[in-house]
């Protein structure tokens, strides 16, 4: 194990899940980011019921990729979040995957509970998700049933956001700091749409456009050392 990348993994994180606090996606202790640790096969992760503004560093919990607590390391007399199997599913099934969130934000959630793909009716979701947002299976949570259905989701789709069925928004990334920039952008579109759709009927983007966009974002928006752009556009 590497202490370095562990503690770099752990500051990284706690911070991640103030993030979720400042957009409104998570109300009381609900919701967790993880991390994967750079050059290895272990990852940290929100311990169960924590307060957001109680989290540190040394409260996250420290797992393998089988989801199993990491013994003697900070952290480890706590149980990690219930969702803990489900993102060491992802994490063992997509190897680019170095973050995973999840969370309860309202609009997200809502379009969850109807079992509805959220619609790319607007140049962002193009730029960001590459189409709609998919919706995946109702899942029982406490063992890998979600990570399974988010992992037959995603791959191979461009998006970086699923809706669980009945439950709210995943989101992956090749960090963890790119995947909680998804949770935002889901809640986002999210909202926007809903709003669109009372005033009536949507229209999807044409699928040509909608691949111009998402190209453009990806290999031209933002800045030239954008790693996580570089990254995406390599795999």
């Amino acid at each position: 194990m590497s202490a370095e990348a562990i503690a770099r993994a752990r500051d990284e994180v706690a911070k991640l899940h103030g993030e979720l606090v400042r957009y409104g996606l998570v109300v009381w202790t609900g919701g967790n980011v993880s991390g994967r640790v750079e050059g290895t096969d272990l990852f940290v992760i929100k311990p169960s019921g924590v307060s957001y503004d109680a989290l540190t560093p040394d409260d996250l919990v420290l797992c393998d990729l089988d989801g199993a607590v990491v013994p003697g390391t900070p952290g480890s007399e706590r149980a990690p979040s219930s969702d803990t199997a489900a993102h060491a599913y992802v994490y063992r099934h997509m190897p680019e995957v170095g973050g995973v969130v999840h969370t309860h934000s309202p609009y997200a959630t809502a379009w969850a509970a109807r079992g509805e793909a959220i619609p790319c009716v607007i140049t962002s979701m193009a730029d960001e998700f590459g189409g709609p947002i998919p919706i995946g299976p109702f899942a029982i949570i406490g063992d890998d049933s979600i990570g399974r259905g988010i992992v037959e989701t995603l791959r191979g789709h461009r998006s970086r956001a699923v809706l669980m069925r009945n439950h709210g928004p995943f989101t992956i990334g090749v960090t963890a700091e790119d995947a909680v920039k998804a949770a935002v952008m889901c809640e986002d579109a999210a909202r926007s749409v809903f709003l669109a759709t009372q005033a009536g009927p949507v229209a999807p983007l044409p699928q040509r456009v909608v691949d111009q966009l998402h190209a453009r974002y990806q290999t031209v928006y933002g800045q030239a050392h954008d790693d996580r752009r570089a990254s995406q556009t390599a795999s």
